[in-house]
């Protein structure tokens, strides 16, 4: 996964290059129809990682990360041209990848690409800028190649710029290369200026964020720049994937970046500085100069530093649903999104901010969204809170916008939390009441402000589609003149009987047929219902949900709880049967050799099957290595894994132990995967997001991270065990106890958990080898970790 993004071109805002860029995204077909209610949206969905816009005639294209691209012609429906070289590498975008950019990746140390950007240039040729970098450190080489197609085969013309020399001379001659003062060359983003001249801003953490004069008939450097002019960043701060839009209106340059870690527990998020001219100053809502903002010298990732500085238009947040509110789950959102590209349509005028995000209860699943972007009165850019689905702009009507509203402040804070909303209330006589104070204002056809006693804040009332509701309605977008960013969704407000009854309607406790763990029950409602619980036999299931299972050998609990809804005088009593599994008798539930078979050693359980590069999937192959631990080994490839019989452990109390050999270290990739659900799941990584091997899980709300301070080797026999005791986990490698965190999610509460070796739902699988693999229903103590260690 990468660390970046990157943008694409200028389109109706530059004359001079707006001919060569083509005709923009088709208009969607009820789009001069503005009195018309518009159907509900479909859409075609596209996983690339880092998106960078580019046109070609009718068609909207984008290039990522690891030689991923995909093209539209009406930013709904996407189609992907080419997918994560861990999946496929033989990527169409050059005739042979590993061959033309052979001293790329010999150079970052990696078989993988980052932040691609492509734009067209005078000659009408299409150049794609690559970059690689060995992931733990910014030895990095940045590149270009040319196609006259946009979808390629491009041919490369070489490396422009390298980062990571240790005790070398860098990019700027006379200087040793320091990674605190000079850049990691990624995220490259080439565009035009007002007056037609090329451009290429780049970086990641490292030294910064930097930027070039290009020539524009060869699509390279300017000769004697270095790395370039300094714009923003340095020791190592988390600001990256910068992209910059001209804006004809304002006259301003806006710098777009990204803050925080890509992943869904390192607060990706949204931030934008303006300048008058290409190269900087660039400021912020309150006129810090940008290039001044770094994390304090002799830090890592040093967030406190740059929080206060750049205007936050997008962050991780969540419309939370309550019990009884239309749609599913937890609410809707986005969870890190970030590394962003624009595009301006030429016919309409409308702009348009692309990105990647994550999404709530889904791990590290990612998908590209596009969503319609504004400019408030004081001229910085605000953000729809709901993706694009087709929506015109229209005039919004007074009485569209009366009524109790969801609010997120986006706030300055670099967090994986969600922002969450409060609710305020916009009365017809122009009000704020809740969670907000003051007055509001509907001028214009949709401009859109907030009076409070903090802040003015500025924007639009936007048509939007409301995902969790399915409908259309209004959303809300503003910005206060410190930089302050606040989005809002409306929602019904139900009263007595039937707020009741859509609670009930909608109240469950998942599977109650065979519980483990303890069960999260709700107690609010829609529109202000209240949910009081009883439970028949509290020495098992308390009121509040607490879970104690009877001991092994004893019969299973049966539970009656009943949960008490009431919203004013409506009232209704809704039982639920809790069947409470007593705790097995410790066993060991399989062991797995690998004698040239997946069949267990015992023949007891179910073989099992061979999946693709997904947990979920199948069609691939495994093979087995003669010199494994004792025997043979299982051999995976990196293209399929193995999912073994589902169900194997159930509960808080389990123990797995496994020998690996790496081929390749590949961030987020399990070598063993577990998963009650899609936020529910326990794996243990190789490499994780941190560098090192680790423990990591999620259970729907909370991360454990259980590093252990060391990566293992590659192409050499490692054990790994860890052994769950009621919550409590103790994490092995090669027999020794690596002291991780003790506290542990509890993931496998399902009957019906699945188990993998090489995969899960979302990342690239492992390549390498797996042997001598064992599970059991008790702990372990140290002397028998110690015992399967010694091998």
């Amino acid at each position: 996964m990468a660390l970046s993004r990157s943008t694409r071109l200028t389109f109706g805002a530059i004359a001079a290059t707006a001919a060569l860029t083509g005709a923009a995204a088709a208009t969607p077909a009820w789009g001069d129809q503005p009195s018309a209610t518009p159907p509900a949206p479909a859409f075609d969905e596209v996983t690339v990682h880092d998106p960078s816009i580019v046109t070609s005639g009718d068609e909207v294209w984008i290039f990522g990360s690891h030689g991923a691209s995909a093209s539209t012609t009406d930013l709904l429906h996407w189609t992907q041209n080419s997918i994560d070289l861990s999946q496929d590498a033989d990527n169409p975008l050059f005739e042979d990848i590993y061959s033309e950019l052979a001293e790329t990746f010999a150079w970052a140390q990696t078989s993988t690409l980052w932040a691609s950007d492509v734009i067209q240039l005078a000659d009408g040729r299409y150049y794609l800028y690559y970059n690689a970098c060995k992931g733990d450190s910014p030895r990095s080489a940045l590149g270009v190649a040319v196609s006259d197609d946009v979808d390629g085969p491009y041919e490369d013309l070489g490396i422009i710029l390298k980062s990571g020399m240790w005790d070398e001379e860098s990019e700027n001659p006379g200087e040793i290369y320091d990674a605190t003062v000079h850049p990691n060359t990624v995220d490259p983003d080439a565009f035009y200026d007002a007056e037609g001249h090329l451009w290429m801003v780049y970086g990641s953490y490292s030294g910064g964020i930097f930027i070039l004069q290009m020539d524009p008939e060869t699509g390279l450097p300017l000769p004697d720049q270095g790395y370039g002019t300094h714009l923003v960043g340095g020791n190592h701060a988390r600001i990256e994937a910068p992209t910059i839009r001209y804006d004809e209106e304002t006259g301003y340059y806006y710098l777009f970046l990204s803050y925080g870690g890509l992943d869904a527990s390192g607060g990706y998020e949204v931030r934008v500085a303006r300048s008058t001219s290409p190269d900087g100053p660039y400021v912020d809502a309150n006129g810090h100069d940008m290039a001044a903002v770094a994390g304090a010298p002799g830090t890592i990732f040093d967030d406190d530093s740059i929080e206060p500085y750049g205007v936050k238009i997008m962050d991780g947040y969540l419309f939370t649903r309550e019990v009884g509110d239309p749609g599913t789950g937890a609410g809707t959102g986005y969870v890190s999104p970030g590394h962003t590209s624009w595009y301006d349509d030429p016919d309409t005028g409308d702009s348009y901010i692309v990105l990647h995000s994550r999404f709530p209860g889904t791990g590290e699943m990612h998908q590209v969204r596009v969503n319609k972007m504004y400019m408030n009165a004081d001229g910085w850019p605000v953000v729809s809170p709901f993706r694009y689905a087709g929506e015109t702009d229209r005039k919004v009507k007074r009485d569209e916008v009366v009524g109790t509203w969801q609010v997120v402040d986006l706030g300055t804070e670099i967090s994986a939390a969600a922002d969450l909303p409060v609710d305020v209330t916009l009365t017809s006589n122009g009000k704020l009441s809740g969670a907000l104070t003051g007055t509001w204002k509907l001028t214009g056809q949709d401009r859109a402000e907030l009076i409070t006693p903090d802040a003015t804040y500025t924007g639009v009332f936007a048509p939007v589609w409301d995902d969790q509701r399915e409908t259309w309605t209004v959303g809300l977008t503003v910005q206060s003149a410190e930089g302050i960013s606040l989005w809002g969704r409306q929602v019904d407000v139900l009263s007595g009987q039937a707020a009741v009854d859509a609670v009930v309607a909608d109240l469950t406790l998942g599977d109650t047929s065979a519980v483990v763990a303890d069960l999260a029950l709700p107690t609010t409602g829609t529109s202000g219902t209240t949910i009081a619980w009883a439970s028949s036999d509290a020495d098992h299931v308390s009121a509040t949900g607490d879970v104690t299972r009877p001991g092994a050998g004893e019969d299973d609990a049966t539970v009656t709880l009943t949960a008490t809804v009431a919203n004013g005088g409506a009232v209704q009593a809704v039982p639920f049967t809790v069947v409470v599994k007593a705790r097995p008798e410790a066993q060991q539930v399989g062991a797995w050799s690998f004698e040239d078979t997946l069949a267990d050693n015992a023949g007891a359980l179910a073989t099992p099957t061979v999946t693709g590069n997904r947990a979920e999937n199948t069609g691939g192959a495994v093979s087995y290595v003669a010199d494994g631990v004792s025997g043979s080994a299982l051999h995976l490839d990196g293209t399929a894994g193995v999912r073994l019989p589902d169900g194997l452990v159930q509960g808080d109390t389990y123990a797995v132990s496994m020998w690996l050999r790496p081929a390749a270290l590949t961030p987020y990739t399990s070598a063993f995967f577990a998963a009650s659900a899609s936020n529910q799941w326990l794996s243990v990584v190789p490499q994780g997001w941190n560098g090192e091997t680790m423990l990591w899980s999620n259970d729907g709300a909370d991360w454990y991270d259980g590093v252990t301070s060391q990566l293992i080797p590659v192409d050499e026999w490692t054990h790994l065990a860890f052994s769950v005791d009621a919550g409590q986990v103790t994490l092995y490698v090669n027999g020794t106890d690596v002291g991780a965190n003790p506290a542990f999610t509890d993931v496998l509460t399902s009957p019906s958990a699945i188990f993998a070796l090489g995969v899960n739902y979302w990342d690239t699988p492992f390549q390498g080898d797996i042997d001598e693999l064992a599970m059991w229903t008790s702990a372990l103590t140290p002397e028998e970790v110690a015992a399967l260690a010694a091998g």
